[in-house]
């Protein structure tokens, strides 16, 4: 690293963009993982599709029992 840079020509928020979406990693345990995986291909679904319906379907439930 220089000792000193020079931001006199630089701009502020040059790359900003109120409207960027950003996908957040989700971690599964390798186990889950695979058997969604396999359960993803017999069906011929995508996983991240099965995955998000899932999902969808418990948010569903919770939403259900409130």
């Amino acid at each position: 690293m220089k000792p000193e840079y020079d931001f006199s020509k630089a701009e502020r928020g040059k790359f900003y963009h109120p409207t960027a979406k950003f996908n957040i990693p989700i971690y599964l345990d390798e186990e889950v993982l695979e058997y969604f995986s396999k359960q993803a291909e017999t069906k011929g679904v995508d996983l991240t599709d099965m995955i998000n319906d899932l999902l969808k379907k418990d948010i569903a439930l919770i939403e259900g029992v409130k």
